[in-house]
């Protein structure tokens, strides 16, 4: 009988600890990145290319390696595993903490299987991390050597391509295909493998939405396509669907939303790259109870910017029910883009020009066995109103 491989808990709270507990945050050996990783990918085989997920949740778009703004989003969200969490991808480049980030996801991940979920990006790539920043960061972080990065890209291969949440939303990294038109295609692939330059598993991590054309154009990114409203719509008629979520496309106000909440774009790395001053967010999605009622119908078709200049704390407060709320971020009822800036350590990294690689003041902090939730507990907490207005 074969006895499945599986890392002890205690063993996961210690590298959590490792990463959490010590200023700068210890990264974790080499061994212990290959156990970790090996676990992690005997665990996603079994796993379809399409998660079904159900509410509540909450959706993180694009983090590229910053890894203080990541516990940021725990902060504010709620830690694991007290939140379920969807994220969608590139975990590491451009930031100076990838190997940090990446670690405590699968970390996350491996100890709280049903809570935290992850699928992949365009960055999970071999190409596209020699270039961008992770490969290299690798190099520096381990004396040289490249086997962790060759741990790292190996599991890439194994992440899921997409979700859908509640059977209704379905969630990937980029966007859409003019290859694919029902959802069964994608779980048809074969997705342990490279991305490839084209075809439905490039589009899904590569393509954008464009609010000025109807079908699908080739992407000025040099992969993936843009698609317009004509597209999504037949997409969700196809597959009994009211909205896609994904990430992909830095956003000043940390989200957009495009014909009226059919699709959202979440962007989760504030002051992308430490010089781009944008804000970032989460998506909260508390329920997907819609009804009979079309649930894209906002109930204004006015998009004046002056309906929205009284919403109070009372309607964040309220914010999964406010219709002001809803107009002004254009989701739909049941979800709400819970918005932050960047950490202080990213403010710290933006002037120096370099990473300061610490998060927690207190050397001598001792967690008391869940070592993930005494971080926070022992954080100061703050003003809930800060990151929305």
């Amino acid at each position: 009988m074969t006895i499945p491989f599986s890392i002890p808990t205690t063993d996961l709270d210690y590298c959590l600890e490792q990463l959490l507990d010590h200023k700068p945050p210890k990264i974790l050996p080499p061994e212990t990145i290959q156990q970790l990783c090996h676990t992690l990918k005997a665990q996603l085989l079994g796993t379809p290319n399409i998660m079904s997920l159900n509410s509540p949740i909450s959706v993180v778009g694009d983090i590229h390696g910053q890894f203080h703004d990541l516990l940021e989003i725990f902060q504010i969200g709620g830690s694991p595993p007290s939140t379920n969490y969807l994220f969608l991808g590139d975990y590491v480049d451009r930031g100076y903490y990838s190997v940090e980030t990446i670690s405590l996801l699968i970390a996350l991940k491996l100890r709280y299987p049903d809570r935290i979920y992850l699928i992949r990006g365009n960055h999970e790539s071999r190409t596209i991390t020699t270039n961008y920043g992770f490969y290299t960061e690798v190099l520096s972080k381990y004396n040289g050597s490249s086997e962790v990065w060759t741990y790292f890209t190996d599991l890439f291969d194994y992440l899921p391509l997409g979700a859908t949440i509640d059977g209704k939303i379905f969630a990937a990294h980029g966007g859409l295909s003019p290859s694919c038109q029902q959802l069964d295609q994608i779980r048809t692939l074969d997705r342990f493998r490279e991305i490839p330059h084209d075809g439905i598993m490039a589009d899904l991590v590569w393509s954008d939405p464009d609010t000025e054309i109807m079908d699908f154009k080739l992407s000025p990114r040099g992969a993936g396509y843009l698609f317009g409203l004509d597209i999504i719509n037949k997409f969700c008629q196809d597959n009994d669907l009211v909205q896609m979520i994904r990430a992909h496309q830095l956003c000043n106000e940390g989200y957009t939303s495009y014909w009226k909440g059919k699709c959202l774009t979440v962007w989760s790395a504030p002051n992308y790259c430490y010089r781009c001053g944008n804000k970032a967010s989460i998506l909260e999605i508390l329920h997907s109870n819609y009804g009979s009622k079309d649930p894209h119908d906002l109930d204004d078709d006015n998009d004046n910017d002056d309906e929205f200049s009284d919403v109070t704390y009372k309607d964040y407060a309220n914010r999964f029910n406010s219709l002001r709320v809803r107009q002004q971020q254009g989701v739909l009822p049941g979800q709400f883009f819970n918005v932050f800036e960047a950490s202080p350590e990213n403010r710290d990294d933006t002037l120096n020009s370099k990473s300061v690689n610490g998060i927690n003041s207190d050397e001598n902090f001792t967690g008391n066995g869940d070592f993930f939730a005494s971080f926070f507990q022992e954080r100061r907490p703050k003003q809930y109103v800060e990151y929305f207005l």
